[in-house]
């Protein structure tokens, strides 16, 4: 591995210029290297991060990328890293009107680092310095402890999932302007009738004060309102600035809460444990957003690979080259998902609805299906509102608000069914439906969902823990559950309780096929599902299930 020469680097500064042109925003500052095939082979586990923690998984991951390999040679376009400074690799066989088009995609993706909202919080720091300090922390752990830190990590990431990702988010939020309302509501609403107990009279006068101030200084009312206050109750500004410190902590989620509240790990001979889980949160938070995103990244590369390299006067004699290259790339397959070709295709559209006036309330306001069809108010703000949406979303906000019945019907989607056909016995692919319900239903069950677990703290002590499955349609995955609450009993220390839901059977007595996690029949089948609330228990590894009620006598 080994970086670019100037060549190729003078050709990639000239992509920066023309993508800053267009609108894309980024800092200047990136890496590229050339790497061969496998090379990328052994970065691939680590998600292409060369400094990640060693773990036997990447190993087992590499020897299998070889084996595959060996069967189905084939070249990676490109491969790009949200650090500071960006990183991306490169063939060692690209010619250069095709390291054009990849660097135009790889702009693409740090634009999209670097701008939008789910990834602000990884804005701050370079990831790879911290990843090889880690590195090394684990690799002196493991002189130490040895096998050890491997189940260490085992346990930490059965449960890397369900990091508090929102939670990071609202801790990394730009702050909000300036201004005292915060402390004169906790004042009325929390100090007054929770702290201090004040009669009703007293509450009066105190509401009559705060209005005397307003009237007597303007715009300086609250702020002279509260320097009384602090005057009449000193302690008052350190209690309201305590409730802001918990409320900026917000609910751990069960790697943090291990950490804080286990007694095993808080034992002096277990700290080292939690070092390793510390990491593990740490890289997980920072790899959310890239799993949420898939849609919306891939496709706002691809719009823009597309957009600026066949504005490019630099590869005249290659359109054909670049338009092989580009239909393999974003080809919009029958069965199955690809979220180049699908995110791409929903910024074009998204791009010219805008431009013709159609998010708009007077478009909204039609109801004849001729007019709406033939709207153009010819706004022409479409670049400037994908700009937008590009900022603001993750791929379930962005399928849930755009994917509608004119782009399925644009693009003749359709969602596939699977039935066995008896005579012949082969399984039978149909278009089951045309509807953008049905459409965009399918997209949301495939995108990255993790199980909200929650900690009963009325019902966990220092004993037992109890953690509670909050039910959204989708049970989990059976075969995990045994060795992911043996994980956590041993990080934990003693019994672990999980409640959960789980399918007691379909109507007629079959489950159906699960499509997304969900129980599902096809036609013609009874589709009620009956689910039951259950109750696992970990205890001294052993695993024991009992049904605790039926959800639908509640």
């Amino acid at each position: 591995m080994e970086l670019i020469n100037q060549h190729a680097k003078k050709i990639m500064e000239g992509c920066k210029r023309r993508a800053r042109d267009a609108g894309l925003r980024f800092q200047d500052d990136t890496l590229e290297y050339i790497v061969t095939n496998r090379d990328l082979l052994e970065l691939s586990p680590k998600i292409m991060i060369p400094t990640l923690y060693d773990y036997w998984v990447h190993d087992v991951e590499v020897l299998k990328g070889k084996g595959k390999y060996e069967l189905y040679p084939g070249n990676p376009y490109e491969t790009v890293i949200n650090t500071r400074p960006p990183i991306s690799f490169y063939n060692d066989n690209n010619p250069d009107w095709l390291n054009v088009m990849i660097f135009y995609h790889v702009i693409g993706h740090i634009d999209f680092f670097q701008n939008n909202t789910y990834f602000q919080h990884t804005h701050d720091y370079d990831f790879t310095g911290e990843a090889l300090s880690d590195k090394r922390l684990i690799a002196k752990l493991r002189s130490e402890q040895g096998r050890w830190v491997d189940y260490i990590i085992e346990f930490a990431r059965g449960i890397d999932n369900i990091v508090a990702f929102h939670g990071e988010l609202s801790r990394t939020a730009p702050p909000a302007p300036a201004t005292v309302s915060g402390p004169i509501n906790y004042y009325f609403d929390v100090f007054l009738q929770s702290v201090k107990n004040v009669n009703i009279t007293e509450y009066i006068k105190e509401i009559e004060r705060y209005n005397r101030c307003c009237q007597d200084y303007g715009r300086l009312g609250e702020e002279t309102f509260l320097s009384d206050t602090e005057a009449k109750y000193p302690e008052f500004k350190a209690i309201y600035q305590k409730s802001l410190q918990k409320k900026h902590e917000g609910r751990l989620d069960l790697l943090k809460f291990l950490m804080v509240h286990s007694d095993f790990l808080n034992r002096e001979e277990n700290e080292w444990m939690k070092s390793i889980l510390q990491v593990v949160r740490k890289t997980s938070l920072f790899f959310q957003p890239q799993i949420r995103t898939k849609i919306m990244n891939e496709g706002w590369a691809s719009y823009w690979h597309e957009v600026l390299f066949m504005a490019d006067d630099r590869i005249r004699g290659h359109e054909v080259d670049f338009a092989r290259i580009n239909a393999s790339v974003t080809a919009l397959p029958r069965v199955g998902l690809n979220p180049y070709a699908l995110g791409m295709r929903m910024f074009y559209y998204i791009e010219e609805m805008a431009d013709k006036g159609k998010y708009t309330m007077d478009f909204s306001r039609l109801k004849d299906a001729r007019e709406r069809e033939a709207y153009d108010a010819g706004l022409g703000i479409g670049r400037q509102y994908i700009f937008d949406v590009r900022r603001d979303m993750d791929d379930f906000l962005f399928v849930k608000t755009f994917v509608d019945q004119a782009f399925v019907d644009a693009y003749r989607l359709f969602v596939v069914g699977k039935r066995m056909n008896a005579a012949k016995m082969v399984w039978e692919y149909y278009v089951k439906s045309r509807r953008a319900e049905d459409y965009r239903e399918m997209l949301i069950d495939g995108l990255y969902h993790p199980p909200s677990i929650d900690i009963d703290l009325k019902k966990t002590d220092g004993k037992v823990l109890y953690l509670v499955h909050r039910f959204e349609g989708k049970p989990l995955v059976k075969d995990y559950i045994a060795n992911t609450m043996l994980g956590i009993e041993y990080l934990w220390g003693g019994p672990v309780k999980l409640e959960t839901s789980e399918v007691a059977r379909a109507s007629g007595g079959t489950y159906g096929v699960f499509s997304g996690g969900r129980p599902s029949q096809e036609k013609g089948e009874a589709a009620e599902i009956k689910w039951q609330r259950i109750l696992y228990t970990m205890e001294k590894r052993r695993l024991t299930r009992r049904i605790l009620y039926n959800m639908e006598d509640v």
